[in-house]
């Protein structure tokens, strides 16, 4: 889908104080990395993840998105008043019912006229709600959007810790677990918008998408006797998700008539070193072009990609002109890019 009225009027990362080294985690269980003849240091060794940041033990998925929705509206030009859809975008859920974008709106004290949605779809959702949310401004429905999303790391980290020193855990079984490790909290908020009413801003141009359901169990998380549970099939989903990315950079190439020598940046998903060095070798695409965080933020989910985007333009990494290509794969497993230009 290609878009000619719709402008990311602006994005916004908000972080936990917390922060667990990747050594850290790893001398919780040095007893069983002796066991299996592992080093601890590997962690960042195969990923490049030093740390990431970590909420407290109450952290409420809605109450954060919330605060990061109050953040993005402090600094931007469109009032709370204008909202015409709000989306939650993440992986974490206060409850399977009501949505969790309810109790933003509540918090938000949104008007009864703005409508409220969850959309979730692993490390995808936030690109997701994007590319919805595009679709909508772009055909004349609404003419503003906040899209919300934050997630958590704490429980999922010290579930899979206890798991590993579990009795019988293999090396082999262990390996379904080292992603976990990897995870990250922080959230994300975003308002797009019909161009109209913000011609500066960063025209969001197209998105293609992909999907390749016949590798949907590569990673699988979830409740385990009311513990948060993640198996991941690492290096499988990593093959397969590039083969997909390549068929969906072919298509966005075509659609959006850009090539490498076009693109000035590029933002991926951030699940580490080794999968961004595959990525840019398989499309044959410039990493130099890379903006990354994983070294310091770990893999937040749906918030990874959106807060990596945000820090870049925090950090005045893009000029007036600029083409920068959004990368997404996530589990599932599905691929979404998009393309950004940044106006003069």
């Amino acid at each position: 889908m290609k878009f000619k009225n719709v402008a990311l009027e602006s994005i916004h990362l908000h972080l936990p104080d917390e922060i667990w080294t990747s050594e850290a985690i790893e001398r919780r269980i040095e007893s069983v990395y002796q066991k299996f003849r592992v080093s601890v240091g590997r962690l960042e060794l195969m990923t490049g993840i030093r740390e990431r940041r970590v909420w407290g033990a109450d952290f409420i998925p809605s109450a954060e998105a919330a605060n990061a929705a109050r953040q993005v509206l402090d600094g931007s030009r469109i009032s709370k008043q204008q909202i015409q859809l709000l989306i939650h975008c993440g992986v974490c859920r206060d409850k399977l019912e009501p949505a969790t974008a309810a109790y933003v709106h509540g918090m938000l004290e949104l008007d009864s006229g703005v409508q409220f949605m969850d959309l979730s779809n692993a490390c995808l959702g936030f690109l997701n709600a994007m590319n919805v949310a595009a679709c909508m401004i772009e055909s004349g429905q609404i003419e503003h959007a906040l899209l919300v999303t934050a997630e958590t790391s704490r429980e999922l980290i010290e579930n899979t810790l206890r798991a590993i020193q579990e009795p019988g855990m293999s090396r082999q079984r262990m390996k379904q677990y080292f992603a976990n490790l990897t995870i990250g909290s922080g959230a994300v908020a975003a308002i797009l918008t019909h161009r109209r009413h913000a011609p500066k801003s960063p025209r969001l141009v197209g998105a293609v998408t992909g999907a390749d359901s016949s590798h949907n169990t590569l990673c699988e998380g979830g409740s385990k006797q009311g513990a948060h549970e993640m198996l991941t099939d690492s290096e499988a989903l990593l093959h397969a998700g590039i083969a997909l990315a390549q068929k969906n950079w072919n298509q966005f190439q075509s659609m959006l008539g850009w090539s490498d020598s076009d693109v000035n940046h590029y933002v991926c998903h951030q699940v580490g070193k080794m999968h961004q060095s595959a990525l840019y070798e398989a499309l044959q695409i410039d990493k130099n072009k890379d903006y990354s965080s994983y070294a310091t933020l770990g893999n937040m989910g749906s918030a990874a990609l959106p807060g990596t985007l945000a820090n870049a333009w925090k950090s005045g990494r893009f000029a007036a002109g600029d083409k920068v290509a959004l990368l997404g794969i996530g589990s599932g497993i599905s691929s979404i890019m998009m393309g950004l230009e940044w106006q003069s």
